[in-house]
């Protein structure tokens, strides 16, 4: 029997043990490297490429055109920072070695900072995931499925307090008001290779028009789609080449038609969830759902593949206006719905 990929010398490419004995010269070359790449720094404001001044002692440049006055992380989601930047690369590092996910609480542990600033840290990584996704329409083979997050409403401590001791938790009256579905739709790669791409949506509930919304703006035409037998999948008949297996019945249909690299998908969103995080604020489930999907998408890539991969795309992510001032009340005010 083949050695699992975790298990292999090949994931282990990268070690805090390397990122703490960074200097802090080699911290700001990483930084450098990863934003420009070989090349000279670019003005963020006017986007010049001129060799700008370096002011060594505040290791910053001034552009040649505008005079305009910036630092490796100016413009990126990193910008404005108060914390060395070997702890932000430590925060990666951390973030990559966390196959299930990992709480505000746990970096702040692991970094020794509060947890304020370990709980936008995190966020600002997520976002940056979220804003760097690949977004090209699916094509090959598509799986589609939904689950629901912060569900039914608890029902009374004494039995004798409980109205009818059968609650139906379908019904709307016996659900939490911030109750959400997340929905997945997974491209699978070659046979025995898993899934190949995951994107992942938020919604209210799994309904026809947010399906077939989403279907037509992410699926390639001719694409053959796998679904379960809710109704919310019927429409996408009339569109696409449609498969369906009912799970009231059977996992796999005798014709072999299953929806198991989706479920996949929910297994380790679901352990991302009881194991790490508890409880997801609606407002940036879009956020943790993409991360379970980034994480399952690069399952097999090596942590220090994905270190560079997830520092490069906040590198190249604007400042964030969701988490720029959080704890000052800056605050998102809307959820990211389809409707």
């Amino acid at each position: 029997m083949s050695q699992h990929f975790l298990l292999s010398a090949q994931a282990r490419t990268l070690s805090l043990r390397k990122i703490f004995s960074l200097s802090d010269d080699q911290a700001f070359e990483m930084f450098k490297q990863s934003r420009w790449g070989h090349h000279d720094a670019i003005c963020p404001c006017c986007g010049s490429m001129a060799k700008h001044y370096f002011i060594k002692t505040r290791r910053q440049w001034r552009c040649r055109d505008c005079n305009h006055t910036f630092s490796v992380t100016s413009g990126t989601i990193f910008a404005s920072h108060k914390l060395p930047l070997k702890v932000y690369l430590a925060a990666i590092a951390i973030y990559c070695n966390a196959v299930k996910g990992l709480s505000a609480l746990q970096l702040a542990r692991d970094l020794d900072e509060q947890y304020k600033t370990t709980f936008v840290l995190a966020h600002k990584i997520r976002e940056s995931l979220m804003a760097q996704r690949d977004e090209t329409e699916l094509d090959g083979e598509v799986e589609l499925d939904g689950a629901y997050v912060n569900g039914h409403v608890r029902p009374k401590n004494k039995k004798a307090d409980r109205v009818d001791h059968r609650v139906d938790r379908r019904l709307a009256e016996n659900q939490k008001a911030d109750k959400r579905c997340v929905f997945v739709m997974r491209s699978r790669a070659e046979a025995g290779q898993g899934g190949k791409r995951t994107l992942t949506f938020v919604m209210k509930s799994e309904h026809q028009a947010g399906v077939l919304k989403l279907a037509g703006r992410f699926i390639r035409k001719g694409t053959t789609v796998f679904a379960d037998e809710a109704p919310a999948y019927d429409p996408l008949h009339a569109y696409f080449p449609t498969k369906r297996v009912n799970h009231q019945v059977e996992y796999r249909s005798d014709d072999g038609v299953t929806t198991n690299m989706a479920e996949s998908y929910f297994s380790r969103f679901r352990r991302m969830q009881y194991g790490q995080v508890h409880k997801f604020g609606i407002m940036y489930l879009n956020h943790y759902a993409n991360e379970a999907a980034y994480r399952e998408d690069n399952r097999r890539m090596s942590n220090g593949e994905m270190f560079f991969d997830i520092l490069m795309k906040c590198a190249e992510t604007r400042t964030s206006r969701d988490f720029g001032g959080y704890w000052q009340g800056n605050k998102r005010l809307m959820e990211h719905l389809v409707h």
